[in-house]
């Protein structure tokens, strides 16, 4: 008797542990071996995390940025700034989504996201959406890398395999948020270290920096390059002339902060190689820009050219970068939750 009954638990242990290995396939232990610090190692992520739990993810993700993009163009690149400044904070745990509450003091009112970071409602519409088509499965972290990744592509920018798994944090850090997202006043050094901090190099800096060829910047982000470069109330003197100029007429010396400016006034919309080809000829509209030729740091000068030369090159490069800034510190297995709101925990 007591021999049947073991062999009956064995095999209802068998059958549970397989179900929930196609339901959440991450759960499988042993998948993968790169799960990030808030995870057991075992679980790793992985490009087929939904395969059986929410197969039409990433159908779902699309139809909401194609309408939200052929909108307003400008979200595609506030959709992927949303991942960068998600991932910089506490690694890639949707913290940047959740809004002030009696536990949480929100990420969004810190000095890189106050006032600028966008793109909360489509995350809202298509964690909507998800919910409907496979509840409580796929995590607001996912949908933030998914975004990102679709905004890029629907941009005319490159496709990469995106490992998910990600799970969402129950908490937020506004301190972290003011200290690690790199500012556009940013010296070469500081972009460095800050990047270092989250283990992405010089390689990693100036590919990711290039998803500033979409989008645009508030005038208080680059008003100091036009009036007071370095305390002597001049302008920048690697700006070109006729560039400095235009900006001055958006950007006025007192008031007009929230005037905007295009990254790439060239192709603003487009998702190509003219951002590195503009900091060449001394029209990068940031600091943070413009350093990675004038900061005197070669393998940044050397890349600036390299993917103003090719395209290709750069495509490439950005994908490997996204995908490893996509696997800072990810929340795996049993860490973290899957919010059904991702402005709230559960």
């Amino acid at each position: 008797m007591g021999f049947f009954k073991v062999a009956v638990s064995l095999v209802v242990i068998g059958f549970l542990s397989a179900t929930l290995s196609l339901a959440h396939p991450g759960f499988n232990f042993g998948w993968g071996g790169h799960g990030g610090n808030g995870g057991g190692g075992s679980f790793g992520l992985f490009p087929e995390f939904y395969q059986f739990s929410c197969p039409q993810v990433n159908d779902i993700v699309m139809s909401v940025l194609e309408r939200a993009i052929a909108r307003e163009p400008r979200m595609a690149a506030s959709l992927l700034r949303l991942h960068f400044h998600d991932c910089f904070v506490q690694g890639c745990d949707a913290s940047v989504l959740l809004d002030d509450s009696a536990t949480v003091v929100s990420e969004k009112n810190s000095l890189p996201n106050k006032n600028s970071l966008r793109g909360f409602e489509v995350i809202d519409e298509i964690k909507a959406k998800l919910e409907e088509a496979c509840p409580q499965t796929v995590s607001c972290a996912d949908i933030a890398a998914l975004a990102a990744r679709g905004s890029t592509v629907l941009s005319g920018g490159p496709n990469w395999e995106l490992p998910l798994g990600r799970r969402d944090s129950k908490t937020a850090s506004l301190s972290a948020s003011n200290n690690n997202i790199p500012p556009p006043n940013s010296t070469i050094q500081n972009l460095m270290t800050l990047f270092q901090r989250q283990g992405l190099n010089e390689v990693d800096l100036v590919a990711l920096s290039g998803s500033h060829t979409i989008g645009v910047a508030r005038c208080v982000s680059f008003k100091q390059r036009l009036y007071n470069q370095n305390g002597n109330n001049q302008p920048d003197e690697t700006l070109e002339r006729t560039y400095y100029y235009g900006l001055k007429s958006v950007c006025p010396r007192s008031g007009g902060d929230s005037n905007i400016s295009p990254l790439d006034f060239a192709s603003p919309a487009r998702f190509d190689n003219t951002y590195f080809k503009l900091i060449l000829w001394g029209k990068g509209l940031l600091n943070s820009d413009e350093v990675l030729l004038t900061g005197s740091v070669g393998t940044t000068m050397e890349l600036v050219k390299r993917y103003a030369e090719d395209e290709g090159l750069f495509f490439n490069q950005f994908a490997k970068s996204m995908i490893k800034m996509g696997n800072i510190s990810p929340l795996t297995g049993f860490s973290g939750e899957v919010r059904k709101n991702c402005r709230r925990v559960n």
